[in-house]
């Protein structure tokens, strides 16, 4: 049991952070192509994709699957990263 608890762990995280990523390529492909970093559908995109991540790494804590502590991470590690990205855009104009 306790080594398919682990299997589901490890599946959990590469799950979320796949979605992180997935997160973090679409926002680059917004900012390239489509929307400015202050457009409105910019912020609501992101938003939604991050609320919907945070929901998402809410349901593997309470399964147990991953602490919070390290979903807390997950999300601060994307953070980081769109605020690089944000500033690159930024530089760029």
């Amino acid at each position: 049991m306790a080594e398919e608890k682990m299997n589901h762990r490890d599946e959990a995280v590469i799950v979320l952070k796949e979605d992180a990523k997935r997160i973090l390529q679409l926002i680059k492909v917004q900012m390239d192509n489509l929307t400015l970093p202050q457009c409105p559908a910019y912020e609501e995109v992101l938003d939604t994709q991050m609320y919907g991540l945070s929901r998402e790494i809410n349901f593997a804590v309470r399964l147990g699957l991953i602490e919070q502590e390290e979903g807390k991470k997950l999300l601060q590690t994307l953070e980081k990263e769109l605020s690089t990205l944000h500033e690159l855009s930024m530089n760029k104009q």
